[in-house]
């Protein structure tokens, strides 16, 4: 352990630490780990102006001195005097960003309140005023009963300010600011001590900052900031029905003049039924879905790029936290929106084991995009595409409906979990607020074309190869000349279907859906494709039945109970292996993904069970 002053840099992630470290040190600087952990020790050596050295060390960015990692624990530990092999710091530099510093110094007020020596690095004030931010570090001092020194690390301003303050510190010298009332222990109050002083600290603003904290005390109150988030998304469910009629209308005329040319040029026989039963009515049920696809995405990526993303995550914190979820899991489960994949993968940057699990096992609730073409169809042939008063469109408020079911799902199921088999308590999580921008066209159009060429390079391989496959087992054995028998109850597929029609037929459930939900196993949108081709193949040579689009057959042949309860069988069931295979990568064997399969399975038959069993008790035709 050296004898030289130790002082110690802390302060939140981002706050410039690091480039403040490397600009008082230089190349004077040691790195190693922390005695019994993994965490790195980064110390360096720095000269005072009277020439007496002292020790700098670079303590791990955290957010509050309740450690939610191995990080945040040393340094915790560090400023406590707990760590082992660390003396405690003779002196602190608390790093601030001085573009946030509402946040930054909630944090402060908890160091300062350990009662070291202190001095706060009010750094990056060159980006805080190109932003139209001016602040005075003066009467930061006086709020704060500590020197508050300007500093621009990389541009290494302010620091021989900050060594002669230091130098002072460890001198002895009295602070000339009057010592701040006791901090206030309360995580709450202590964030409304820090907007008050930071607002003191405010000599100017440029009138954008200020529209910005007025919009947010509206998008980040409690009541009125969830309001305008059911909002946002009532009107992107009702825009990806109002907005895509005539592209998808389009598509179903491309659609079906390359089925007619299709029969116009080929005999009937293997090779018709495979192009048009097979490969055009199959996938072709899939790909007209991409325009709602797009539209949907479109605004999430709208809502990314202004900035407003960052304050939905801030509103469901509270929420998941009721459920005791921590809020480092809103952004894997906002990233399973798209799909469950990225979505567990990103759980990787929850440190508590506990809490990431959860996460993992709740993520396929959230309803992912392979989800769309289900629900499109479905709400397409049984929902009346009429306003329910106030502009609002039915089929949107279905749509939306099935959203919030799967999203309320996914706090009812970690609520249970973190009371049972995922027992424990959840750590704290704190966000950084981004300036709300206008979005660049060009970042928004380049997000959707990469959305359309993730969709359709599915719809090419997955989606095609079982579709191709589903086609096979649905055309063989063929049925004997003269036989009655549809040719789908006579193949393999139509028999294996009615084996497991027996299981799910008290659910509502009839032969057709008990086949798709074979295939979409693979992918959920493959379950389109699916009834599109066992349709297809079952209507032979039925012309009348075969101009029918796929929703006009459904609407036809399916009782509304049954459509009713095929949609809530989706918003729970693990219909996607490739989930199933990243949970088993990210949980490092099987008892947790089959755990997964299980209980999501059993939530799908029941809420399919309860959804048929109340529309038919109902009188629902």
């Amino acid at each position: 352990m050296s004898a030289l002053p130790l002082v110690a840099l802390v302060g939140n992630p981002n706050a410039g630490k690091s480039a403040l470290f490397n600009a008082l040190t230089g190349a004077r600087q040691k790195l190693g780990n922390y005695p019994g952990v993994t965490v790195e020790r980064k110390a360096g050596r720095l000269s005072l102006a009277d020439g007496r050295p002292l020790e700098l060390v670079d303590l791990p960015g955290t957010y509050s001195l309740d450690p939610a990692s191995p990080d945040e624990q040393v340094t915790r530990d560090v400023v406590m005097g707990r760590q082992a092999g660390e003396k405690r710091p003779d002196a602190l530099v608390i790093v601030v960003d001085a573009a946030n510093l509402d946040n930054h110094l909630r944090f402060a007020l908890e160091l300062i309140a350990l009662g070291l020596p202190t001095i706060v690095a009010l750094n990056m004030v060159d980006l805080a005023t190109r932003d139209g931010l001016e602040l005075d570090a003066d009467a930061l001092s006086r709020e704060l009963g500590v020197p508050v020194i300007a500093t621009v690390a990389v541009r290494k301003r302010g620091l021989d300010h900050l060594r002669t303050e230091m130098e002072g510190l460890l001198n002895g010298a009295p602070s000339p600011y009057p010592a701040p009332a006791s901090a206030p222990r309360d995580f709450e109050a202590t964030r409304q001590e820090a907007r008050r002083i930071a607002r003191a600290g405010i000599i100017r603003e440029t009138p954008s900052r200020r529209l910005t904290a007025a919009v947010d005390r509206v998008a980040l109150h409690p009541l009125a900031g969830l309001a305008l988030l059911l909002a946002l998304l009532f009107v992107m469910f009702q825009a990806v029905y109002a907005w895509s009629e005539a592209p998808i209308a389009m598509i179903e005329g491309l659609a079906e003049a390359a089925a007619t040319l299709v029969r116009d040029a080929l005999p009937d026989g293997i090779l018709r039924s495979f192009l048009v039963d097979g490969v055009i009515n199959g996938v072709g049920s899939v790909v007209v879905f991409l325009p709602q696809i797009l539209i949907l995405f479109f605004f999430i990526l709208m809502l990314e790029a202004t900035g407003y993303m960052v304050r939905a995550a801030f509103l469901m914190d509270g929420i998941m936290a009721k459920v005791g979820l921590s809020g480092r899991a809103f952004i894997p489960l906002l990233s399973s929106f798209a799909c469950a994949i990225p979505g567990i993968m990103a759980t990787r940057t929850i440190s508590d084991p506990k809490d990431r699990l959860t996460t993992i096992l709740i993520a396929p609730l959230m309803t992912c995009s392979a989800r769309l073409p289900v629900y499109a169809v479905i709400i397409g042939a049984f929902i009346p595409a009429r306003d329910i008063g106030f502009g609002i469109g039915l089929q949107g408020f279905v749509l939306f409906c099935l959203y919030l079911a799967g999203i309320v799902g996914a706090m009812f199921v970690a609520l249970i979990l973190r009371l049972t088999v995922t027992k424990g308590a959840s750590g704290s999580f704190l966000m950084e607020m981004p300036k709300y921008q206008w979005p660049r066209p060009q970042d928004v159009l380049l997000g959707l074309w990469q959305r359309a060429v993730i969709f359709l390079k599915r719809a090419g391989t997955i989606i095609f190869t079982s579709t191709v496959i589903l086609w096979l087992l649905l055309s063989f054995p063929r049925v004997p000349d003269g036989d009655p028998a549809s040719q789908v109850d006579h193949s393999i597929a139509g028999r294996v279907a009615s084996g497991l029609n027996v299981v799910l037929e008290p659910i509502g459930f009839n032969r057709d859906i008990s086949l798709a939900l074979i295939p979409a196993m693979a992918a959920r949108e493959v379950a389109v494709s699916a009834l599109a081709t066992v349709y297809s193949i079952d209507a032979g040579d039925d012309e009348a039945a075969l101009e029918q689009s796929l929703g006009d057959r459904l609407k036809g042949q399916w009782p509304l109970p049954t459509a009713l309860a095929f949609l809530a069988w989706f918003i729970f069931a693990p219909q996607c292996i490739s989930t199933i295979a990243v949970t088993r990568r990210e949980t490092n064997g099987w008892k947790w993904p089959l755990f997964m399969v299980g209980y999501l399975f059993a939530l799908a038959y029941v809420a399919a069970g309860v959804t048929y069993w109340t529309a038919t008790a109902l009188g629902l035709a």
